[in-house]
């Protein structure tokens, strides 16, 4: 039915900027992400679960995924990465999106490590013995709001 489909109201959509923190929040309050990095000099999306901690995204990582080797081989000054999350009700199309650029690196600390482990379990079943922590240097985000123009 026509009447059920938001996109086909008269009622507008528009976006509204979120600041930096607000964004943070709302990225915190989801558990599923998707990381954006280079592969073959082309960009790479991921679908990971992530914890965040003190300001800093934290994904768990097996030793042979692509995500874990780009990290290791940018070691020195971190790997640029993107990570996006969002919220947006599929039938109203309402809710937020957030974009995190900055720097991934592999964590390597034993201690930081085990940190990571007891905050983040996976949701594969696979052998997640690493973890890769990313540290916001842009972060912006929308929220989708009813309403007129923005």
């Amino acid at each position: 039915m026509a009447g059920d489909d938001p996109s086909s109201t008269s009622e507008a959509h528009r976006t509204v900027e979120l600041d930096g923190v607000e964004a943070l929040r709302l990225l915190g309050s989801v558990s599923l992400g998707r990381i954006v990095f280079t592969r073959h000099a082309l960009p790479t999306v991921r679908p990971v679960n992530h914890a965040l901690v003190d300001g800093d995204i934290v994904i768990r990582t097996h030793g042979d995924a692509t995500l874990t080797r780009y990290t290791r081989q940018n070691e020195g000054a971190g790997a640029v990465v993107a990570y996006e999350a969002d919220d947006i009700d599929p039938r109203t199309h309402l809710g937020w999106s957030v974009v995190v650029t900055g720097f991934a690196r592999l964590v390597t600390d034993p201690r930081e490590l085990a940190r990571y482990r007891a905050l983040l379990r996976p949701w594969v079943s696979q052998t997640m013995d690493h973890a890769v922590l990313i540290s916001p240097d842009l972060v912006t985000g929308v929220r989708l709001t009813r309403g007129g123009s923005s």
